[in-house]
């Protein structure tokens, strides 16, 4: 019999709707996805070289199970050169299977079973079980919506807190509402974590994904005594366009990566030797095929946000970083799982609702514009959709 951890578990929105996308899909209806959050640009050819290098010269056993040293060695060289934070590569550097598995050895490594971890609302979905599964308990901290932005204060963050909290999970640029922090936003936030004696766990896998002048900025960057209670967790998927390659770091204190790196182990040997080799190569190589894809991605997101333009009781949000739209929907006047259940049902096209991500999520639809070969006609779609449920 599954465990009671296990039942506390839920699919992710995404795997929820993909089940009923395949059924639809079964029975031969044309469906246009506008919901994954997967690049569909090739993996750069000088990343895919230097694995197929590796490859030819033997590099296929068992790779050192903290991270070869030289992708540590380029994760800390990206660290200074983008994030103008210092760590140790032999140390403070730790290499995981994507950023999914950095996230779930930092969780197990800071926290105990019955301790909270603070959760922006709403935020991606996916964060609530590995924090079920070390016993701990996911507190939402309620978002500030205003000016077309979401916001998270102080305020609400000391509102959530109580004595079993242990960890505030940030993510920016923010999945799914697009917000990327301020150097002033991060301050403030750090202040908080400073003055309960938190850990931060910032999640910057798109933090080279923005736009209109704004700019990622890690919290460990900020002070000392800030970088010395944040856990960056980051991956190459985004960034390079390797979600298959399943190639991540993490970078915190000693102490804290020792112990992250103890929880690995017991699961993990880590990415295979060629794959951190091409992520080397990824990291330490030329970036302007990531300057492409953000050029791009750009161009994707006014697309968007032209197509969702002038329709009554709808409002598109511009992302000031990823690469998904969410849609204000509350002039529609119904349940955003219902909106995407009819649009999905009738019209064929495939969004998030917003309340898979939260409360404060409801009433608005996550559009990904990551694949740009469907996007005219999954527009086409949405909007036609929209315009048929307007009330």
């Amino acid at each position: 019999m599954p465990s009671r951890i296990v039942s506390t578990l839920r699919p992710t929105a995404v795997n929820s709707v993909l089940a009923e996308v395949k059924a639809l899909q079964a029975q031969g209806r044309s469906i246009v996805s506008l919901m994954r959050g997967e690049p569909d640009f090739p993996t750069p050819p000088h990343i895919v070289a230097a694995a197929s290098e590796a490859m030819a010269k033997g590099r296929t056993t068992y790779p050192d199970n903290r991270g070869e040293m030289k992708l540590r060695e380029a994760v800390a060289a990206k660290l200074a050169r983008d994030n103008q934070a210092s760590y140790n590569p032999a140390t403070e550097v730790l290499v995981t299977t994507g950023a999914t598995q950095g996230l779930y050895c930092a969780l197990t490594a800071l926290v105990d079973p019955g301790d909270e971890v603070l959760l922006p609302n709403p935020v991606y979905d996916a964060y609530q079980s590995p924090i079920r599964l070390t016993g701990a308990v996911p507190r939402p901290v309620a978002s500030e919506f205003a000016d077309a932005r979401f916001t998270l204060s102080v305020e609400a963050l000391e509102a959530a807190l109580t004595p079993a909290t242990k960890v505030l999970l940030l993510n920016t640029p923010w999945n799914p509402v697009g917000t990327v922090f301020t150097t002033k936003e991060l301050a403030a936030i750090g202040d908080f974590v400073l003055r309960h004696n938190l850990t931060l766990i910032s999640d910057e896998i798109y933090e080279a994904i923005t736009y209109d002048g704004c700019h990622h900025v890690s919290p460990a960057s900020l002070t000392m005594e800030l970088k010395a209670r944040t856990v960056i967790v980051n991956s190459l998927s985004k960034t390079y366009a390797m979600t298959g390659w399943r190639s991540g770091y993490c970078a915190a204190p000693k102490p804290i990566i020792d112990a992250m790196f103890l929880v690995l182990q017991q699961s993990s040997r880590g990415p295979a030797m060629f794959v951190q080799d091409a992520s080397t190569a990824a990291l330490s190589g030329p970036q302007e095929c990531v300057a492409e894809m953000q050029r791009e991605y750009s161009r994707r997101r006014a697309i968007v946000m032209q197509g969702l333009s002038g329709i009554p009781g709808v409002q598109p949000i511009a992302p000031e970083g990823g690469f998904f739209v969410m849609a204000d929907t509350r002039g529609l006047n119904e349940p955003s799982d219902q909106t995407r259940q009819r649009l999905l049902q009738k019209h064929g096209v495939v969004v998030v609702h917003g309340s898979a991500y939260g409360s404060q999520g409801e009433g608005t639809l996550r559009i990904s514009f990551s694949s740009g070969s469907v996007l005219e006609e999954g527009l086409i779609r949405l909007r036609n959709g929209l315009l048929e449920l307007l009330p």
